[in-house]
């Protein structure tokens, strides 16, 4: 059934709504997912232990009636024990069975904890969704998207996510503990919450229509500019020794048509922009030796970017 365009921007509204009735606060975590999930795109989400990243991935693909998979990461992990396998049988037969990629919405726990080989197994399926199995391709369901936690990094038992693996996450944010406020209003309502129920307020093919819908969006040419502007000095300040990849101007592009969605206008402004530089280059950027020991941080990149590069212009009526 086609949906006019004052019904798809009702889905957003209505998914934020079904997911904040389970999870108290994270309004930037909420909006962040939800402009991944509609732009395509994967999240990489670290924090303190308890403060609801699973609940985050589990409520959102509820809320659209999607499939959910948690995949916890350790160290003996396979490959395999993530994309599936084939089961052979005596009779020389053979059946495909499924790993948990095979989902809408897939929560690798502590991605950082398993080592790079079984990473790896990530990369086809976030890149292309598919997975690739004894030369056969399996197509993943859509929407789909991949959202990551890590431990910090040093914790005994890591393997630091490299480049790559870093790259394919569209954004990547903070889960951080509750506000006062926050933390009483979960202790008011702990019944309701340790056990959530989000109804279905869409369907998998609302969400794939919302983002056809997305990509009619205008970006005026100036603000598509400033994109490239923005990754350009981030790569070229001299504290930088690996900067963002084009797949950074990827995402501030598309992800930039969403908020302008989201705040229902079928054109981007550069305050859509400057929004999601952080959560779309911080992790992507990497220091100098020298100005990590003098205190450099990445959002000190970003903050010189941000301040450094000219806002374009409105264009004249």
């Amino acid at each position: 059934m086609t949906r006019t365009l004052a019904e798809l921007r009702q889905i957003p509204t209505r998914l934020l709504d079904a997911v904040s009735q389970a999870v108290v606060g994270k309004d930037e975590a909420k909006t962040t997912l939800l402009v991944a999930l509609l732009t395509g795109g994967h999240v990489l989400i670290e924090g303190m232990a308890g403060t609801a990243k699973t609940l985050l991935g589990r409520c959102f693909a509820a809320a659209f009636g999607g499939v959910f998979k948690r995949i916890q990461l350790t160290v003996d992990l396979l490959p395999t024990d993530v994309t599936g396998f084939y089961m052979y049988r005596t009779d020389g037969s053979s059946q495909f069975v499924p790993g948990p990629i095979f989902a809408h919405v897939v929560l690798a726990d502590e991605l950082n904890r398993t080592t790079p080989r079984t990473q790896a197994a990530f990369l086809e399926a976030m890149q292309e969704r598919q997975v690739t199995i004894e030369g056969t391709v399996h197509p993943l369901p859509a929407p789909f998207m991949v959202i990551g936690s890590q431990v910090p990094t040093g914790a005994a038992g890591t393997y630091p996510l490299p480049e790559v693996q870093l790259d394919r996450f569209m954004f990547r944010v903070w889960s951080g503990y509750p506000t006062p406020e926050e933390e009483a209003a979960v202790l008011e309502r702990i019944d309701l919450l340790e056990d959530p129920r989000v109804d279905p307020v869409a369907t998998p093919e609302e969400i794939l229509a919302v983002i056809d819908r997305i990509k009619t969006v205008h970006v005026e040419e100036d603000v598509g500019r400033y994109v490239i502007a923005l990754a350009t000095r981030v790569r070229e300040d001299p504290d930088v020794l690996v900067g963002p990849s084009p797949r950074a101007s990827i995402a501030l592009y598309k992800g930039s048509r969403a908020l302008a969605f989201l705040d229902g206008r079928d054109f981007v402004v550069p305050d859509d922009v400057k929004r999601l530089v952080p959560p779309a280059l911080a992790h992507r950027i990497r220091l100098r030796p020298e100005a990590e020991m003098d205190g450099v941080t990445p959002e000190d990149v970003i903050t010189r970017a941000l301040t450094e590069v000219p806002v374009p212009r409105p264009a004249a009526p």
